[in-house]
């Protein structure tokens, strides 16, 4: 039988690959970190690195970026964990690692995701609460989330604060925004936009009878985001006026806040797709990591994580013409090895095995290498939501020298291990 030889340009490429690696020995935390070395020289001069992930439920995503985590804060000086999380609900979170206030599972259950109520989620917020246990708050490791979703805890502090200071308004000022604690984004388009201005008025009350720097202020702040993302569309001609634009804005001017101290240095936690420093064409709203490039340039560092075959947890999405999806339980969702035409089966052709490649370096690689970076591709990508029978062929288009600054590949997805019941496989 004839075989077509590979084209000299897909061996160059390979090569590159193969020699620019840097195997990971291991991807859980606490392991030695000789071969994390390198990355010194890679992120010198970085204040931001995102941790992203093709899935949001890969027990071996969430398992890298804590050992990253322990050694971007240990050996390289970063103060903040930032995750795609309650901004609202995170303060208990935070509370929790540097001053040991109430209990860790609550606290992450607290943030009201479920792809975050897992063991190794947990399991790395223990390690921050026992790093800065005795280390003075100057040199803790924080948390803060950074999602203006999940604001049932802004709206209970407020309702507190309200009755206390102006109990002849509380009615009027918060009962038209106890439907945040439940609506997600999208999920009441309003071209006038009824309920952000009712949480505007609350904002505006507070700022003219609190102090600008007080927690309810911060609380009132976090409610009129949401109620703009709740009352945004999904789709618009203009796609930087849908929701999905104004979430990734907001998440992106969070990261900036942190970054007011000078001395402040984030790991960033987010989807693949939130953290890139791209969108997927010109219909595509510019997502976080672009904000975050465009105000910050190279000290952004973009690390994109994919995978090559196993299962990852996600909740099922049933057919039909609903306003929102109808969504199954979360289950474990099987996957073989990715299409010969994909990033993925790149990566693995080169090395098989877990390992780093810094996409930056590329750059000044041979011209077939520079070629390949910035052509388009496609990769693997999910969400929270998976559609019940297709999701196997979802593939999603990247060009990479666009998208990421590196990427961290793990041979074997398993699916992540849920804090209070077992991972049901269909």
């Amino acid at each position: 039988m004839l075989t077509t030889p590979r084209e000299p340009a897909t061996d160059e490429v390979t090569g590159w690959l193969a020699r620019s690696a840097l195997r990971l020995d291991s991807l859980t935390a606490g392991a030695p970190t000789a071969d994390l070395q390198p990355l010194k020289g890679v992120l010198d001069g970085v204040r931001i690195v995102g941790l992203g992930e093709a899935t949001h439920g890969t027990r071996e995503f969430f398992q890298l970026k804590h050992r990253l985590l322990e050694f971007l804060v240990t050996e390289l000086g970063f103060t903040v964990l930032a995750m795609e999380a309650s901004a609202s609900a995170a303060s208990a979170v935070d509370a929790y690692v540097r001053h040991g206030v109430g209990d860790g599972a609550r606290a992450l259950t607290g943030l009201g995701f479920w792809t975050w109520r897992t063991q190794e989620v947990l399991a790395m917020i223990e390690w921050m609460r026992a790093y800065n246990q005795g280390r003075p708050e100057a040199r803790q490791v924080r948390f803060a989330g950074i999602d203006p979703q999940q604001c049932g805890p802004s709206l209970a502090e407020l309702d507190t604060l309200l009755r206390r200071l102006a109990p002849e308004r509380a009615g009027e000022l918060l009962t038209p925004l106890r439907v945040l604690a439940d609506a997600y984004p999208g999920s009441r388009p309003d071209p006038d936009r009824l309920l952000f201005h009712d949480a505007e008025k609350l904002l505006d009350f507070l700022l003219g009878n609190a102090s600008e720097e007080t927690d309810a202020v911060r609380h009132a702040r976090i409610l009129t985001q949401a109620a703009d993302l709740v009352t945004r569309p999904r789709r618009h001609t203009d796609p930087e006026r849908t929701v999905y634009a104004a979430r990734d804005r907001y998440m992106a001017a969070a990261v900036g806040e942190l970054l007011a101290d000078p001395s402040a240095r984030v790991a960033l936690w987010a989807h693949n797709g939130h953290i890139a420093t791209s969108g997927r064409g010109t219909a595509v709203p510019a997502p976080l990591g672009q904000h975050l490039r465009t105000r910050h340039g190279d000290a952004y560092y973009a690390l994109g994580l994919l995978f090559g075959r196993g299962s990852f947890r996600a909740r099922r999405m049933w057919p039909g013409p609903w306003a929102r999806p109808r969504a199954g339980a979360v289950v474990a969702n099987g996957l073989g090895p990715a299409r010969a035409d994909t990033v993925e089966a790149r990566l693995a052709a080169a090395n098989p095995g877990d390992h780093f490649v810094d996409l930056r370096s590329g750059a000044d690689g041979p011209s077939a290498v520079r070629q390949w970076l910035h052509a388009p591709h496609l990769t693997r990508s999910f969400g929270a939501l998976v559609p019940r029978w297709t999701y196997r062929f979802n593939l999603s288009p990247v060009t990479l020298a666009d998208a990421y600054d590196g990427l961290a590949y793990a041979a074997v997805s398993t699916s992540s291990r849920p804090l209070l019941s077992p991972v049901r496989t269909p």
